[in-house]
């Protein structure tokens, strides 16, 4: 994707900790000659060398999967806060824009089963069922009921090879234009725009 200069995020550490909270995404790849998306959670992992990886599962059902290994290239992305900036928030004339974060993971898919599958899931919904008040564990599930679902599933694992991060968070405004944007979004009060002005506190 397009990134302008002062916009690229090459901070690895924080763009893991994007990921990890801001897991679900679009999974982009070739099906039938034309690209395929597919709107699923993908988690990040590191593999047995430490390397960084996706793993997710998609419902068998859907064709995506059927060509992962005859054109194994994908492209994952990941959508964080957006908020739309008015130009009557700046001390001179100019035109709105939009502050975003978004993440592109370019890699290579391969199909996983078995223990492999079983074992991806189980992070998957311990991860996040964290928060709930009587969380579930597919450990404490029957045998017989996973190995039933199981069956209606695809898992898979992507070797990340590159990795694109935007963080368009008015990096070229001065101080004060900033800062009048910040209060601007906090009074709208929504959560995207509370989350922005968040993260534009923290590069200033």
């Amino acid at each position: 994707m397009f990134i302008a200069k002062e916009n690229r995020n090459t901070d690895l550490n924080e763009i893991r900790n994007f990921l990890k909270g801001n897991s679900f995404s679009i999974l982009i790849s070739q099906h039938d000659g034309r690209s395929w998306a597919t709107h699923i959670p993908l988690e990040l992992d590191t593999d047995k060398e430490g390397n960084d990886i996706l793993n997710g599962h998609l419902a068998r059902g859907n064709p995506q999967w059927k060509e992962f290994e005859s054109h194994p290239e994908v492209l994952a992305i990941f959508n964080g806060p957006n908020a739309y900036i008015s130009s009557s928030w700046y001390d001179h004339e100019n035109v709105p824009t939009w502050n975003y974060i978004a993440v592109h993971i370019y890699g290579k898919i391969r199909i996983v089963d078995g223990a492999e599958l079983l074992e991806l899931l189980k992070k998957q919904v311990d991860k996040h069922e964290k928060a709930s008040a009587h969380p579930v564990s597919v450990d404490r599930m029957s045998k017989s009921y996973v190995e039933k679902e199981i069956k209606g599933i695809v898992g898979f694992q992507i070797k990340i090879e590159e990795v694109q991060a935007t963080y368009k968070l008015s990096q070229n405004r001065d101080i004060p234009n900033q800062q009048n944007i910040i209060i601007e979004l906090e009074k709208r009060g929504d959560v995207h725009s509370l989350n922005i002005a968040k993260e534009m506190k923290k590069r200033k």
